[in-house]
């Protein structure tokens, strides 16, 4: 008998104005010197000056050199400012990037060593021993879920590699989810991270991983997603789209905690070779991965067709995946982003070594991730 363990422990304030409840809720747990950790761009919007309004009792610093694919050294650097400003909690504010560095800054900040020591395969990994600084997120893209996630993907400075530290220490003590807080995203940002979120949940439900919580949660998040994605890309000012792909974006980050497949194998090979957006990567391969997954698994594919209300059942789910793709303005190869025949070894070298494929339904070997970039290029 297999004993197996399901963890859901993040509480979560959800809908339209939640960013305006962060400040009492910190000043309640006795914290008054919040960093904000954000990336370059986003600092210089709106959208952050709006929220600094929200935050009055608290002396407030922001940490906004977070840029690109997160870098160990912008995790470093977030623990000096954290340091400087004598901050007593973290406020992660932003997408992907900038939750993944604000969920970790505070190792550094609280534990000697560089953050590369924290990573989960780290020869001589060093425990998380002390008590973390309080820290809350809020989400600004709907894609890596990163704000519900037990995980922060960060690289290292030079050779681009993608490392995970793995810890339930750094779940946020609570995420303030604001679908306002995404009704200025451009729309081939809303189109890549949402495509992230709808491959965050594809590919949790098909890994054969037993965990039937997570299947729940993915086919709805997948339901939802479908249903709201063209709208969120087509009318930037759909509250209700936008509040559904939030959602779904959770959704997916919370499923894949069962784990992931070869489309994430492939998508963090393409950010350390040719520093590719991650959910952008993860849409370029998704219908190419799929087409090669669907024999592993139809009965499976039969299921997705069915939440997405695909006409045709499981073989036409693939179709209907490059269908999407077009109506939400992804036309493009990889060959249009530069990447190249001779990048091709180096890719494979790290697709191969990625751990996500471990659960993808059909292996997968190192000609097998040749022939699916070349099939993508």
């Amino acid at each position: 008998m297999t004993i197996s363990s399901f963890a859901f422990p993040t509480p979560i304030k959800f809908g339209p104005g939640a960013r305006k409840l962060v400040a009492q809720h910190l000043l309640d747990q006795g914290l008054k010197r919040p960093l904000i950790v954000t990336d370059k761009a986003l600092a210089a919007l709106p959208v952050m000056a709006e929220f600094l309004t929200h935050l009055q009792g608290l002396d407030v610093a922001v940490f906004s050199g977070v840029f690109g694919n997160p870098t160990c050294s912008q995790v470093m650097d977030g623990a000096a400012a954290f340091k400087a400003h004598h901050a007593d909690c973290v406020i992660g504010f932003g997408g992907g990037a900038a939750l993944d560095v604000a969920k970790v800054v505070g190792i550094p900040a609280t534990h000697p060593g560089d953050i590369l020591e924290y990573v989960w395969d780290h020869p001589q990994v060093r425990p998380i021993s002390q008590p973390l600084p309080y820290f809350v997120a809020l989400p600004t893209t709907s894609g890596t879920g990163s704000e519900v996630g037990r995980s922060s993907v960060v690289s290292e400075n030079d050779t681009h590699l993608k490392r995970v530290v793995f810890s339930a220490h750094i779940l946020a003590k609570t995420v303030f989810a604001d679908p306002e807080l995404t009704l200025g995203l451009p729309a081939h940002v809303t189109a890549a991270t949402g495509m992230d979120a709808l491959t965050h949940n594809i590919e949790s439900y098909l890994s054969p991983a037993y965990h039937p919580l997570c299947d729940g949660i993915a086919l709805e998040g997948i339901r939802i997603a479908a249903a709201a994605l063209r709208t969120a890309v087509r009318e930037p000012g759909n509250l209700q789209a936008r509040s559904d792909m939030m959602m779904a974006s959770m959704m997916g980050a919370i499923a894949f905690q069962k784990d992931l497949g070869a489309v994430h194998s492939c998508a963090h090979a393409l950010g350390a070779v040719c520093d590719l957006h991650h959910g952008l990567a993860n849409a370029l391969m998704i219908d190419t991965v799929m087409a090669w997954n669907f024999a592993a698994v139809p009965h499976k594919f039969d299921e997705l067709a069915h939440v997405c209300k695909v006409p045709g059942g499981g073989p036409a789910f693939v179709a209907w995946l490059r269908q999407l793709k077009v109506d939400v303005g992804i036309t493009t190869r990889l060959a249009d982003f530069g990447v190249k025949p001779e990048h091709l070894p180096r890719l494979v070298e790290i697709a191969t070594a990625d751990m996500c494929h471990q659960t993808n339904p059909r292996p997968c070997t190192a000609a097998d991730f040749e022939a699916l970039f070349l099939e993508a290029m």
